[in-house]
C-alpha cells in the first residue's frame, strides 16, 4: 500500500582492512578462551555440561566483545523458539551497553553531519550522554527555539567494526559448533546472514528516522493517542545523526518512580498491545525490540516508545498466514483451509513423511493444534497435550503405525528451528 512502511535501505559494509581484522580476532579469541574454556576441558574431560553454564559462558563472551555480539545476543534473547527458553533467558540479560564516546568526537560527528558549529543549531547540549548503547550514544539538547531534543550519534568507526565482527562471527560459531560441542553456536551460524542485513540497516540512523515517522503516522490514523513515538527531525540528521524530540518520563519497570506519578499504566499498555497487533496485522511489520527499557510512562500520561533501529517486517506469506490466523480465532471458518495451503507449501516433505499427515488430514491437525492456541490463555496451553489429542483424529496411512506423540513433537521442534524465520 502507499502509505506502507518505507524499505529500509542497509547501509554497504566497507572491507575490513588487514590489520583491524586481525586486532579484532585476536580479541575474539581471547575473549572466548577466557568464558568458555572450562566448556572446551569439560568436553576433553568427557564431562557433563550444564545447559545454562554453557549459554551463560556464550553470554559473558559476547557481552565483553560489545558491539555487534552484544546486538546478536538481543536476538538470540528474541528466539525462544530457536534456542529454547533457557538459552533466551540467560541472554535477556545481554544488556545493549556501551562505553563512553569522548564528547570532543561526538562533537565532531555531529558537526560534520549538520554542515555547521554545534552552537549555531543547540543553544545547550549537554555533555554527559543519557544513553550509551553498543553501537550509538544518546545526549540531550536544546535548540534555539526551546524545544528540548535527544540527539543519537553512532559511534566512531562502528561501521568498520561490525564488518570485521561479521567476518569473524561464521568461523568462530562454526568452530565452537563442530570442536567445542555448543549446540547454540550452530543455530547462530544460520542467523549471521539475516542479522547481517538487520545491523547493516542500524547503522544509517535516516531508516530509523523513517520508521519513527511512519508510525507516529498509524498511530495518528488509529487514533491511539496515548502511544507517544518520539518526532524525528529530519533537517538535524543524516546518516551518522538522528535528531529528535526528547520523550521525558520514567522506565515501566522503575516501580517506585512509576507510583511516584500516580498514574495507572494498564490503559496505556493496553493500548500498546493494540497498537502493536493493529499495525502487525494491516502493515505487516512491528516494533522489534520490545521491553521494558525502551517504553517510558511520560510525566503528562502517555506512553513513550523509543528506540526504533530494530523493526520486524513480515513477508507477503508470513503477513498472509498472520492475518488468517486471526480472522480463524474469530470465527472465519474459510481460513482454517488457507492456513493448513499455506503449512503444506511450506512444509509438505515433513508433513507428510515425518508426521505422518496426508493433504486431508492437514487442516483437522492444524485446527486441532491452533484453535486451542489462539482462544485460551497461553500459560494454559501444551502442545504435548495437543498433538496428543490430535492424534486420536489423525487417521491412519495405509496402515502403517503412527508415530507417537514425543516423536510427532520432536520432529515438529526440529522443523520449527530450521524455518524459524517463516512464521
Amino acid at each position: 500500500m502507499p502509505d506502507s512502511l518505507p524499505p529500509l535501505v542497509p547501509l554497504p559494509l566497507p572491507e575490513p582492512d588487514r590489520r583491524a581484522l586481525r586486532r579484532r580476532a585476536v580479541a575474539t579469541v581471547r575473549s572466548a578462551v577466557r568464558h568458555l574454556s572450562g566448556v572446551v576441558v569439560r568436553r576433553v574431560l568427557r564431562r557433563p555440561r550444564p545447559g545454562q553454564a554453557v549459554a551463560r559462558s556464550l553470554r559473558l563472551t559476547f557481552e565483553t566483545l560489545g558491539a555487534t555480539y552484544v546486538k546478536l545476543g538481543q536476538l538470540v534473547a528474541s528466539c525462544p523458539g530457536v534456542f529454547g527458553d533457557a538459552v533466551a533467558n540467560e541472554f535477556r540479560s545481554c544488556l545493549d551497553t556501551g562505553p563512553l564516546v569522548p564528547f570532543p568526537q561526538v562533537q565532531t560527528a555531529v558537526e560534520r553531519t549538520l554542515g555547521c558549529r554545534l552552537t549555531e543549531i543547540f543553544a545547550r547540549f549537554d555533555e554527559a550522554p543519557v544513553g550509551c548503547a553498543s553501537l550509538a550514544v544518546v545526549h540531550r539538547a536544546a535548540l534555539h527555539d526551546g524545544r528540548v531534543v535527544a540527539v543519537k550519534v553512532l559511534r566512531p568507526e562502528v561501521a568498520r567494526v561490525v564488518a570485521a565482527d561479521l567476518r569473524l562471527m561464521g568461523p568462530l560459531f562454526a568452530f565452537l559448533s563442530l570442536r567445542v560441542g555448543v549446540p547454540e553456536a550452530g543455530q547462530l551460524v544460520r542467523l549471521v546472514d539475516g542479522f547481517r542485513e538487520q545491523v547493516a540497516e542500524e547503522l544509517d540512523l535516516r531508516n530509523e528516522a523513517r520508521t519513527m515517522a511512519f508510525f507516529r503516522r498509524r498511530l495518528g490514523e488509529l487514533g491511539l493517542a496515548m502511544v507517544a513515538v518520539p518526532e524525528p527531525l529530519p533537517a538535524l540528521s543524516g546518516r551518522d545523526v538522528l535528531t529528535m524530540e526528547y520523550l521525558d518520563g520514567v522506565t515501566i519497570d522503575d516501580l517506585p518512580r512509576v507510583a511516584a506519578l500516580g498514574l495507572d499504566p494498564r490503559p496505556l499498555m493496553e493500548q500498546v498491545v493494540r497498537a502493536w497487533i493493529e499495525i502487525a496485522v494491516r502493515d505487516g511489520t512491528f516494533h522489534g525490540d520490545v521491553h521494558a527499557g525502551n517504553m517510558l510512562l511520560l510525566r503528562d500520561g502517555r506512553l513513550g516508545v523509543l528506540d526504533w533501529g530494530i523493526v520486524g517486517r513480515l513477508d507477503a506469506d508470513t503477513h498472509r498466514f498472520f492475518r488468517r490466523m486471526l480472522e480463524a480465532a474469530l470465527g472465519d471458518e474459510t481460513a482454517w483451509a488457507d492456513l493448513a495451503a499455506q503449512l503444506r507449501r511450506a512444509y509438505g516433505p515433513a508433513l507428510r513423511g515425518q508426521l505422518g499427515l496426508g493433504d486431508a488430514e492437514l487442516e483437522s491437525f492444524v485446527r486441532g493444534v491452533m484453535e486451542p492456541l489462539l482462544t485460551r490463555p497461553f500459560g494454559e496451553v501444551s502442545l504435548a497435550t495437543l498433538l496428543t489429542a490430535i492424534q486420536g483424529r489423525v487417521p491412519e496411512a495405509g496402515g502403517a503405525a503412527r508415530p507417537s506423540w514425543r516423536a510427532r513433537l520432536r520432529h515438529l521442534r526440529a522443523q520449527r528451528r530450521l524455518h524459524a524465520g517463516v512464521f
